[in-house]
């Protein structure tokens, strides 16, 4: 059973206060928010809804009092085949965009938005072809920010990702070709027809029944632009994108439905609406769904509109609000800062940066970054940027860029056998050390060892030996000085003992004494 909560009656009443809270609380809570819209948000922008008394249908019989139509009949399709009816039909449409055109976005638009930033909107369905919701920063369907663009088979499809706002009845800022299906943004040359009560040609029929004649080819019929709008009994023509958007969004298992500013009487709506209520009751225990104390029924589905619900709805809205969006809308938003501070502390996202300013951003202790304005200064130099400014004063170079040196290894850290024996040559050699490649003193071989004998070989210095011409007996001793003594290994055990038993034996055993081969006389040669 629908509970029903006066927004008036709030102020005197504590128990409808109580409840208006628990509702605000639940929102807050909530994270995944399916939010369903109708023309009575925009009724605070200056455009009027559709059944009201002050409403659009009034305002086309007193304009058109001679033509009899019905409201339904308005903005129903079969008025194209009465050529009086089609020209009413321009005419109102073209009235009604000047009035959207200088409406402004209600405070329920900027709420839609608020739950988007704060990522607890799953997606926004409307009936509006105003497009407010699209000047408050979400992507409608009917956009081309919403629509791959590109060549080929998925050309001009939905982006279910980019969409945010689902325009269940089109937009009325664009114009659609009723032969080819061309869709144009509306210009104030289609508004000018539309305000005589005429059609403007597609032209996108024209250049290709042009481009056929230029080839003696067969002229193509030329379509009229229309309103980009859905209308009664008119099959929509993103009908089959929008039924995907909405079985994804069900299968995500939304925790809230909020209805605003709808009478809920077109069909498709209705049906809407109940799939998403029917999963998200689902969620919930049947105790408290089917209780009728407030404060044990669960604030799943809210419906805000000035009048009550039919009792269809019974079973599906558990809350009804009676009075304004805007005024609920902005209770919800007070609650919310009380309850949750802390989502309103920091501000996420920069909507613009005046001129004079940048931005830059500043690491946190969590972690996060925030955005902060800085003031530029042209007298002073720019800074590094975040990568060098972050950079540590001590932290060593990377390899590539490190200082080469002849050995890795130093004296302290290095280990006895890496440790380098001869220190190495730092500074400049001295000049009386010094020697030249192709200087005549390299081939001077005897001036430069002439006192070689006197003392050791290895005063030498391996810079002098290096670089002069030696002879090969000097370079065969300083070989052999040079070549370390061989070492011997230990004996093993087993050597050893083999060894002493070798010795014993040959003590025991007594040698006799070998006769040694007298050399023969030399032959006296004959000569």
């Amino acid at each position: 059973m629908t509970v029903t909560l006066d927004l008036d009656a709030a102020s005197a009443d504590v128990h409808t206060r109580r409840a208006l809270y628990e509702l605000s609380a639940a929102v807050v809570k909530k994270k995944k928010i399916v939010v369903v819209t109708g023309a009575g948000i925009s009724c605070s922008c200056g455009i009027p809804d559709f059944r009201s008394s002050d409403g659009l249908y009034n305002m086309v019989k007193e304009r058109y009092p001679d033509v009899v139509l019905k409201g339904r009949d308005l903005f129903d399709a079969s008025l194209f085949r009465d050529t009086t009816s089609t020209s009413v039909f321009f005419s109102f449409i073209a009235e009604l965009k000047k009035k959207i055109d200088e409406a402004t976005p209600s405070n329920t638009h900027h709420f839609i938005k608020t739950l988007d930033s704060k990522n607890k909107l799953l997606r926004s369905y409307t009936q509006n072809i105003d497009g407010l919701e699209e000047r408050v920063g979400l992507v409608g369907s009917s956009g081309d920010a919403a629509k791959s663009s590109g060549k080929g088979k998925n050309a001009g499809k939905l982006r279910v990702k980019e969409v945010r706002n689902v325009q269940l009845h089109g937009d009325i800022h664009r114009v659609r070709c009723i032969v080819c299906s061309a869709e144009f943004p509306c210009a104030e040359e289609h508004l000018s027809a539309f305000l005589e009560g005429t059609a403007p040609s597609c032209p996108e029929c024209v250049s290709r029944s042009e481009a056929r004649v230029a080839r003696s080819a067969r002229a193509i019929r030329v379509g009229s632009l229309r309103p980009a709008i859905v209308l009664y009994d008119e099959p929509h023509p993103l009908g089959d994108e929008i039924g995907a958007i909405q079985m994804a969004d069900v299968s995500k298992k939304p925790d809230m439905l909020i209805i605003m500013g709808t009478s809920m009487k077109v069909h498709g709506l209705k049906q809407l609406v109940k799939d998403f209520a029917k999963t998200i009751h689902s969620s919930s225990s049947p105790a408290a769904s089917t209780s009728s104390s407030p404060a044990k029924r669960p604030c799943k589905v809210i419906f805000v509109n000035k009048t009550a619900p039919s009792s269809e709805w019974a079973d599906v809205i558990d809350y009804h609000v009676a009075g304004d969006t805007d005024t609920w809308v902005n209770k919800v938003l007070e609650d919310w800062k009380r309850i949750r501070p802390s989502d309103w502390e920091i501000q996420q996202t920069l909507d613009a940066v005046e001129p004079g300013f940048r931005l830059k951003k500043i690491a946190t202790v969590g972690g996060a970054k925030k955005k902060v304005l800085k003031k530029k200064d042209e007298n002073v130099a720019p800074e590094e940027p975040e990568s060098h400014a972050l950079k540590l004063d001590n932290q060593p170079p990377s390899p590539s860029k490190r200082r080469q040196k002849a050995s890795h290894y130093d004296e302290l850290n290095s280990s006895p056998s890496k440790r380098q024996s001869v220190a190495s040559f730092k500074g400049v050699m001295p000049s009386d050390e010094r020697k030249f490649l192709f200087g005549e003193k390299t081939n001077q071989v005897e001036a430069s060892l002439e006192n070689y004998g006197e003392g050791s070989k290895m005063d030498i210095s391996i810079a002098e030996l290096s670089m002069q011409d030696l002879t090969p007996d000097v370079i065969k001793d300083v070989k052999k000085a040079a070549k370390p003594p061989a070492r011997r290994r230990a004996p093993t055990a087993k050597a050893a003992a083999k060894a002493k038993l070798a010795g014993s034996q040959s003590k025991a055993v007594t040698t006799k004494p070998v006769a040694r081969r007298r050399p023969k006389a030399p032959v006296a040669q004959v000569t």
